[in-house]
């Protein structure tokens, strides 16, 4: 494959990131631009008719769609035939996706920004619409092809793995109804699992950041975008995550240590240790970001160096799933209740991917996207699409909140201007949702 940088950040996350703030960077030994901002393709002068939202997809046209379909999905929408087809029509005969494709009758060549997650994101759309298994197993079988000797994922293949990219990929695989644990790298046979835990940052960090996962490299600062992703990928979980209405409330376990060792950790690969280990660096991410929130007011931050910090609302959508699908209820309600007051206008802003996030943290939760905070997210979504073939009777509103990018809370969200290239190495771009800092649409 073309032009593969040491280090890429995904297309997808940066889409996500727009939406929070300003693109800035922070480098840690050198950073390199994301392949898709070295080679963009040409915009559409029009949208496809399929496709959601009214922004350039250029960046971010199958992962919005994707999050759009999966959360229609969870909420008894079915999307319409040209919205799912327009995905399908996405992928790249060798299964991969771009993160969008102008014009897919032309076939995709060694220059085509092949991007783990926007596969990743397709993969748990098309599974949970169903009738799409051709597609989705192609999409599998690329995946596999590209993970890592350590066992996780680059957003780029030929870069190294990342917290976020493995973890997205995981939730493809279980989507897919693949056991991720079984997936092993051709080279030193490791699992998914067993890449993602290398991010996680143990009894040898610092007390505050122990049990929080960095974006790449083990010992960096902690990072609450990736500790999101990482803490529902620990549990083989993807971006639906089902409510665990009735059951116990499970209680939020930070990371304990005695003499330097973490307690209770497990020995050796026995699938039993490796089960349990998972659990704990779930439960220690989950405690990181319950912290995280605490401190400020029940949202997660992001800011660009020398700005002031600002509320990150993707990024606290996505704790609030991670915290659900580790079972913690009530510490989940908690930035939930501060979604609720303050989300609406940020998703009005930024469309279709943001509005499914908040759709995907109520599924998450057990809450109704048809009355939150006032707002039908539900309604608001189908509206950034076209029509869809048959909404749950309990969707009846018109969506015309979807329309207006005035009110509701945090109001007008930063413009972004992202296209960075500084050498070769880990690149971080602070702020915002994917920061391997932060997130955003």
């Amino acid at each position: 494959m073309a032009h593969q940088a040491p280090s890429t950040l995904p297309v997808a996350l940066l889409a996500r990131r727009a939406a929070t703030a300003l693109a800035a960077a922070a480098v840690l030994g050198t950073a390199a631009a994301p392949a898709a901002f070295a080679a963009p393709s040409p915009s559409p002068q029009k949208l496809p008719a399929g496709l959601y939202g009214t922004k350039d997809p250029q960046y971010d046209g199958v992962w919005r769609q994707s999050l759009a379909l999966l959360a229609q999905h969870t909420v008894d929408v079915r999307p319409a035939s040209p919205a799912v087809d327009w995905l399908v029509g996405q992928q790249c005969a060798d299964g991969s996706y771009t993160a969008f494709r102008a014009d897919p009758g032309k076939a995709c060549d060694a220059k085509a920004m092949r991007d783990t997650n926007q596969t990743a994101a397709a993969v748990q759309a098309l599974a949970a619409l169903g009738g799409h298994g051709k597609t989705v197993t192609k999409a599998v079988e690329w995946l596999k092809s590209v993970q890592n000797d350590d066992g996780g994922w680059p957003s780029m293949p030929g870069s190294p793995s990342d917290a976020n990219s493995t973890s997205v990929v995981i939730g493809a695989l279980a989507a897919a109804g693949h056991r991720p644990e079984s997936v092993t790298s051709k080279k030193g046979g490791r699992t998914p699992y067993e890449g993602l835990l290398t991010f996680r940052l143990g009894c040898d960090a610092e007390e505050e950041g122990r049990g929080a996962f960095t974006f790449q490299l083990k010992g960096a600062a902690p990072n609450a975008d990736a500790t999101a992703a990482a803490a529902t990928g620990a549990l083989g979980k993807g971006f639906a995550v089902a409510p665990a209405d009735g059951a116990a409330d499970a209680p939020v376990k930070p990371l304990t240590c005695k003499d330097g060792k973490e307690s209770g950790a497990g020995k050796g690969q026995q699938a039993g240790a490796a089960a349990a280990d998972r659990a704990r660096a779930a439960d220690g991410g989950a405690a990181y970001l319950v912290a995280q929130l605490g401190k400020n007011g029940q949202h997660l931050l992001s800011a660009m160096p020398g700005a002031e910090k600002q509320p990150d609302v993707g990024n606290t959508a996505d704790a609030v799933v991670a915290l659900a699908a580790g079972g913690h209820r009530s510490a989940a309600q908690r930035p939930l209740a501060w979604l609720e007051k303050n989300a609406a206008g940020w998703a009005r802003q930024n469309g279709p991917a943001a509005y499914a996030q908040l759709v995907l943290a109520a599924h998450a939760t057990g809450t109704d996207p048809r009355a939150f905070g006032g707002t039908d997210l539900v309604a608001a979504l189908n509206a950034t699409g076209p029509k869809p073939a048959a909404v749950s009777e309990k969707s009846t509103t018109s969506g015309k909140d979807a329309k207006s990018d005035e009110g509701g809370g945090l109001g007008v969200v930063w413009v972004v201007a992202v296209g960075l290239a500084i050498g070769a190495g880990i690149g971080f771009l602070l702020s915002g949702r994917k920061n391997r800092g932060k997130n955003g649409l």
